[in-house]
Order: C-alpha cells, then sequence, then structure tokens
C-alpha cells in the first residue's frame, strides 16, 4: 500500500523515514527510491506540498545573489542544473523568462557592479548590466525613473505543484510509503549500533532506523524532540496578489528588486498558468498557520506595484494568496547529521528550497553515510510523465489525437482554465490522488481561474465526490 491516509501504520521497520512530504521531502524520498532500502515519507496534511512548497513565487533560481562559498550557493547552482533537466523529462512546465533586477535609484544602480562580481563568484557569468533604454525596450510597461538593471537570463519560472507532486509520484511507483495525516506528535530515540526511532503520529507508531527531518516550518520542533537546538524556526509570512491572464503581454521578464536583509523583495513575475504575480511582502510572524491576506499587506503591495508598473494596478486581481516561508536566524542553509542518532536535519531552507530541491535530496543521502546508514547501490528509476499545467504548452483541449482517442480530453468543465474532465478524471485516479477540491486544483488549474470556481465549482466538487473520487491506495 504506497499511499495511505487512513488506519494504523505498517508494524514493521522501516530504514528511512523522512518527515515531511514537501518539495524538499518529496526530492529526498524521490532520491532515495533510487537505493534497495525501505523507506516511509510521513505528513502531517492530506497531500503533499500542501504548506509551504504551495504558495510561493515558483522561480526556478540560477543562485546568483547567494552568499558565494555557502552552502545554499552550491545546491541552487546545482539544483538548478539538475530541476533544469528533470522537468525536461518529466514535463514539468518551465519557462526561461529571464530576469531584470532593476535599480530605481542612485544607490541601488550604484550596488549592480557588485551584484555583478558576486554572480561570478557563484559560477554564474551570462549577467550583465544595461542601460534605462534597453531595460526600457525590453519592458516597456516599467514605471518611470529606472536607471537600469542587471540581466540574469538564466531565471526561469516553474510549475511548484507539478515539481513536488512528480517527485512524490516517482518516489511512490517506486516503492516508497508515503503516509498522509500523520503529523509528528513525538519520537522516542534509542542511540548506538541498534539506534531506532519510533515516532508517535496521528495515525499511530511508524518505526524507522534512520530519521530524516524536513518537516519545514516545523523542524525545529521536530529537532527538539532528538534533543536539538540547531535552528529556530520564524516563519515569514509572503502575500501575493495574482492578476488576470489578460495582463500578461504587459510583462516579458521576471522583475527583481534589489534584495533586502529580509529576502528579495517584492517583484512582478509571469507565471507558468498565464497570469502575473505582485509579491511576496516579509513578515515575521509567530503563528505558523498565519495564512491569512491582511488589508495592510495587501495596500503594501499595490504601493510597491505602482512603482514597478503602473499599469498593471488597472488589471484585475483574480486570487490573493499569503506562505509562509521557515526562515531561522541562520543566513545559510542548515544540513545537519548526528551520527550517533541516526538523525539528519534540514533547516532554514527559504524561499531557494524549489530550487535546490534535487541537489539537497544528493547532499542528504551522501550525509547518510556519514551517519551509519549505507543507502546501497543506486539504480535508475523508471521516468514518467505529469500532466501539463503550462500555458506555453499544449493543453488536452487543444490535442485532436488526443481527443479522438478518448473523448473526454475535449469536454471542457473549468472554462476560465480550459481543464476538461479528462483531466480531471486523471486527476482522481493518479498514484497520489488529491483528498480536496484544493488539491484538485493544483494538479489540474481547475477552480483557479478567473471566477474562482463560480462557473465549474458544482460540477467539478461533484465529479470529486462521484464514484470517480480518489479512494485509498491498496485498501
Amino acid at each position: 500500500m504506497p499511499v495511505t491516509t487512513q488506519g494504523p501504520l505498517p508494524e514493521e521497520d522501516y530504514d528511512v523515514a523522512i518527515v515531511g512530504a514537501g518539495v524538499v521531502g518529496s526530492a529526498i524520498a524521490r532520491e532515495l527510491a533510487r537505493y534497495p532500502a525501505r523507506v516511509a515519507l510521513v505528513e502531517a496534511s492530506d497531500d503533499v506540498g500542501d504548506g509551504t512548497s504551495k504558495a510561493n513565487t515558483a522561480i526556478l533560481h540560477t543562485g546568483f545573489d547567494a552568499v558565494p562559498g555557502s552552502l545554499e550557493a552550491r545546491l541552487v547552482r546545482e539544483g538548478h542544473h539538475l530541476l533544469t533537466a528533470y522537468a525536461e523529462e518529466t514535463g514539468i512546465p518551465l519557462e526561461p523568462v529571464g530576469a531584470l533586477l532593476i535599480a530605481w535609484d542612485a544607490e541601488q544602480h550604484a550596488t549592480l557592479p557588485d551584484l555583478l562580481k558576486k554572480a561570478a563568484l557563484n559560477g554564474y557569468h551570462e549577467a550583465r548590466i544595461v542601460g534605462a533604454d534597453e531595460l526600457y525596450d525590453r519592458e516597456p510597461h516599467l514605471g518611470p525613473g529606472a536607471l537600469g538593471a542587471l540581466d540574469i537570463p538564466g531565471e526561469s519560472i516553474i510549475c511548484p505543484w507539478t515539481t513536488t507532486l512528480a517527485y512524490a509520484t516517482q518516489a511512490v511507483r517506486s516503492g516508497v510509503d508515503l503516509h498522509l495525516n500523520a503529523r509528528v506528535r513525538d519520537v522516542r530515540t534509542s542511540t548506538g549500533d541498534a539506534a531506532r526511532h519510533e515516532l508517535d503520529t496521528a495515525r499511530g507508531v511508524l518505526r524507522a532506523r534512520t530519521l530524516i527531518n524536513a518537516a519545514g516550518l516545523r523542524a525545529d520542533e521536530i529537532d527538539r524532540l532528538l534533543g536539538h537546538h540547531d535552528f529556530t524556526v520564524t516563519p515569514r509570512r509572503g502575500q501575493l496578489m495574482v492578476f488576470d491572464k489578460l495582463a500578461r503581454p504587459l510583462v516579458r521578464h521576471i522583475l527583481l528588486p534589489a534584495p533586502t536583509a529580509l529576502g528579495k523583495g517584492v517583484l512582478v513575475a509571469p507565471t507558468v498558468y498565464g497570469n502575473v504575480l505582485l509579491g511576496p511582502t516579509a513578515e515575521d510572524l509567530d503563528d505558523k498557520n498565519a495564512t491569512d491576506t491582511t488589508a495592510q499587506g495587501l495596500a503594501f503591495l499595490r504601493e510597491k506595484g505602482r512603482r514597478i508598473m503602473p499599469e498593471l494596478l488597472d488589471e484585475d486581481v483574480t486570487a490573493l494568496y499569503a506562505g509562509l516561508r521557515a526562515a531561522t536566524e541562520h543566513d545559510d542553509y542548515r544540513i545537519r547529521g548526528h551520527a550517533s542518532q541516526r538523525y539528519i536535519a534540514i533547516g532554514s531552507i527559504r524561499s531557494t528550497g524549489l530550487t535546490a530541491s534535487m541537489a539537497i535530496a544528493r547532499h542528504v543521502v551522501h550525509l547518510l553515510t556519514t551517519i551509519g546508514q549505507n543507502p546501497g547501490a543506486p539504480r535508475e528509476l523508471a521516468t514518467h510523465t505529469m500532466p501539463n499545467l503550462g500555458e506555453a504548452f499544449t493543453r488536452p483541449f487543444e490535442r485532436a489525437d488526443l481527443i479522438a482517442t478518448d473523448p473526454e480530453y475535449g469536454r471542457i468543465l473549468c472554462h476560465c482554465e480550459r481543464v476538461t474532465r479528462g483531466e480531471i478524471r486523471d486527476a482522481l485516479n493518479s498514484a497520489i490522488p488529491p483528498r480536496s477540491p484544493e488539491g484538485l486544483r493544483r494538479r489540474t488549474r481547475a477552480l483557479g481561474g478567473r471566477c474562482q470556481g463560480f462557473y465549474c465549482g458544482a460540477t467539478v466538487r461533484a465529479l470529486f465526490t462521484s464514484e470517480n473520487s480518489p479512494r485509498e491506495n491498496g485498501q
């Protein structure tokens, strides 16, 4: 039973248990699926990628502005190449639109040469400084007053939902057990050669010889249960505004601001779904569940957006959302192995985790050998193709050959996002089916368009709860 959502957990010991099925935990599960080990991926929610991984700016970074020599710089650089190749292999929507880091005043303009040098130190040599004339030729709808920019042609936009799901799907199909609705409440650990972890979860006890903590916002809490205080997570809320597809012609690149101590600042960027994003904010909070948007936060975004691209503010907003980044007191990734406990903690990943995910997974598997868990000899995984959610690629409703084979791909249910009955059926019967309409939206884009489900919501929800709704795999 590779995917379970209810009932008791298996009594047999696992070789490795991974806590957290976000983009990093799912990437680690996929990487470990290459080895002859019995692996469990344990998630508190009812779906993969249901926390920080689902609510970000969806950018595949080059790592040009990372701290040179840091672990983050290396893993982002490696991850960029790995994920670019994986996206092409599996059909994850990715568009190399490039980015422009814009200088709005003399002080910011004076930092561009240093940023260019930093990019070179990080192994990225395609960046260059452009003047105001070229900048406005390339982005004619940019607000007035920009002095120039750093051109970073390697930056891309990507689908974060499909990325996490692709990792988890390949892991499950290759033998990893995914246990959902299994929040870890306590961990009992023995040490030495016979070290073993007993995870007390909402669905009972799960046992494993080695524990990998990829719990994101809750990673510090798991770390404390193991007796460590390597980092403290401070949830950093990022609120974002999503503009209608009619706004997409206004923006040609990812438009970045000069970076600050709190992050990369407020940006304007296209999405692979054909919309335009404005955000995020950067608000340090105490509440790890505070994913609500606020009037103050949205007013702040509108103020920033008015300077970056005034015409964008005249377009319709189709959605608002907020995500929480797992910020800590450390400037670099915090990935530590504890040999006596056969335990690896992963913290301080922040917004670059999507880009670095595959490289983090390889780094963690390497660390396993240093803490006494030999994963064995690797094997190649069977390839698979994910459903396409990208607007720049051919969608099922556009494929006459597919519709001729199965007319369900020609029956559009969600007209805003042009999602067909066939796509919804496939999602409901996939290896990791959605457990909620929100999960279905992340797999198909249904309910996520201009009308936010006003037109198609009843039909889609009826399909979700009908005989085609997801069933417990193996039960």
